[in-house]
């Protein structure tokens, strides 16, 4: 079999605080992962002073050209390019000015995502390197600006947590670059307990069976566990066993060395890493002291090869059942469910919403990806009744907008609230700050979305089902929609009112006319 032509290639890259990686690979048929490629590159995206608000200009120059260049080499290999931003990106101030500005030099969209859900293809890369998938898994990631932990069991996650505590985030704010002291380590030592200790509380509440360490800090700690008790260095990392004592010994010969010359000289310790390891092994310290296991697993997969995963998962997912996969769907209806939305209303508005998407798509150009948004506004357009019936849309917008949607990245979310924040009254403006914040090519998805909701909502004006079911033909820049009532209905008077006062925003900005009209 020829891996590379015959099973999709995906070029995953994740843009990290600390470091950028990309992965080029494709999944058998029996779920092994084969890497064409891989390549890092240290960026210091978030090396700003305070709590990593604001990236610098020379970060932000020092990432595009990274990406120009994964990228290209993603593109040598016809991979289908998927890059995910983590801490560093989610908590910039200026974060679009550096999406923006990536779009324009390599032509992709960076996906930002919640912790929750960075720790969700955490997982999911670490289920595929190691034996664990009936067992009770912690896994724990140290980045350069956050820590996840999370507990998953048989693949489904039971507990998933992110944490402002990073390598570099830590290394700022304690001062722990170069020349450290007893006075500073205690210092952050203090400072992890306080924010971490009710975590771990609820994390051996919970319980777990192993525990799984994945990425650059804990890799490389690995490696100088190994090399200081003598034992070689497998030329994979992925598996490999280490003693909880022994590597709370290499931790405490980190923490020995009290300037950055000296930690240069630690046996294994990668260069590039010396100045931000003492925050990172802080971190990982706290973890060994607060478990009840002896034991740590190294994985080798995380991020990136979640990305990959996931990514095919929902390729084929969407691809064949042509609707929402099962993880999102489930996000989807369980807040639908949290906040008492009228399901019967909702997915009628749903299947129309979407017989009027595929019946118009080659007005509107848009793809599965966007049809799957659509979807889940609908679903979901309501759901802001929960606080109010009066400007219920806006808090449509803010429950969306807030809520935790594993499965999700933050920007879809986004993109998903301003299409329900559209559902009714006003048509999207740039004075709206929600809508203000999106790229002009979201803006232009949302408005196009929206316009469809809007009519399909219309159509269930009285949400009693009054029109049953709609056809719907394409005529050049003519749209008609044929409103097929429900048996043992009056004439749907109101539903055609409300398609109607609803139409205008879909037609603005597709350049058609819609047209309705009643039929058996």
């Amino acid at each position: 079999m020829n891996i590379e032509t015959k099973a999709p290639i995906i070029g995953a890259i994740d843009v990290g605080t600390n470091s950028f990686h990309l992965i080029v690979a494709t999944v058998d048929s029996r779920g092994m992962l084969h890497t064409i490629l891989r390549e890092k590159e240290v960026v210091r995206l978030g090396a700003s002073g305070g709590d990593i608000k604001f990236l610098t200009p020379d970060a932000i120059k020092r990432g595009v050209e990274t990406l120009k260049r994964f990228v290209d080499i993603a593109r040598s290999k016809n991979a289908e390019i998927r890059a995910v931003a983590t801490s560093a990106v989610r908590e910039a101030t200026n974060r679009q000015e550096f999406i923006d500005l990536v779009k324009k030099e390599t032509g992709i969209d960076i996906e930002v995502i919640s912790g929750i859900e960075e720790g969700r293809l955490i997982y999911l890369g670490a289920l595929h390197s190691l034996p664990i998938i009936n067992l009770k898994a912690l896994i724990t990631d140290i980045g350069g600006g956050s820590t996840e932990t999370i507990i998953g069991y048989k693949g489904d996650i039971l507990y998933v947590h992110s944490e402002k505590l990073g390598a570099i985030r830590l290394t700022v704010r304690f001062g722990l670059d170069d020349e450290v002291n007893e006075s500073k380590i205690n210092e952050c030592r203090q400072y992890i307990r306080g924010v971490w200790a009710p975590i771990f509380y609820k994390i051996n509440q919970i319980g777990y069976d192993v525990l799984v360490g994945t990425a650059g800090t804990i890799l490389n700690i690995g490696v100088m566990t190994l090399l200081q008790n003598e034992k070689p260095v497998p030329d994979v990392l992925n598996g490999t066993i280490l003693a909880r004592k022994d590597v709370l010994k290499t931790i405490k010969r980190i923490l020995n060395a009290k300037t950055l010359k000296e930690r240069k000289l630690l046996q294994g310790l990668d260069p590039q890493r010396a100045d931000i390891i003492v925050g990172g092994t802080l971190i990982f310290e706290f973890i060994l002291e607060n478990i009840n296991i002896d034991k740590l697993y190294i994985s080798t997969y995380g991020l990136r090869e979640g990305i990959v995963y996931d990514t095919l998962e929902k390729k084929k997912e969407i691809e064949t059942l042509q609707h929402l996969n099962r993880l999102r769907e489930s996000t989807i209806y369980s807040i639908a469910n949290q906040y008492g939305v009228n399901l019967k209303h909702s997915l009628h508005v749903r299947d129309i919403a979407l017989k009027i998407f595929d019946a118009t798509s080659n007005i509107h150009k848009l793809g599965t990806r966007e049809r799957e948004w659509l979807e889940a506004a609908a679903i979901l357009h309501d759901v802001g009744y929960h606080i109010s019936v009066d400007q219920h849309h806006k808090h449509s917008y803010y429950i969306i907008s807030h809520c935790i949607m594993p499965g999700f990245t933050t920007d879809e979310a986004e993109i998903i609230a301003n299409i329900a924040r559209y559902h009714r009254k006003s048509h999207p403006k740039n004075k709206h700050e929600n809508f203000q914040r999106l790229s002009e090519e979201k803006q232009e998805i949302v408005k196009k979305l929206a316009g469809i909701l809007r009519i399909a909502e219309g159509i269930d004006r009285r949400q009693i089902q009054a029109v049953r079911d709609v056809e719907v033909v394409q005529k050049n820049s003519n749209v008609i929609i044929r409103l097929i009532p429900a048996e043992n209905t009056s004439y749907p008077d109101v539903e055609l009112w409300g398609a109607e006062r609803r139409k205008l925003l879909f037609e603005e900005v597709t350049g058609t006319k819609v047209t309705f009209t009643i039929g058996m």
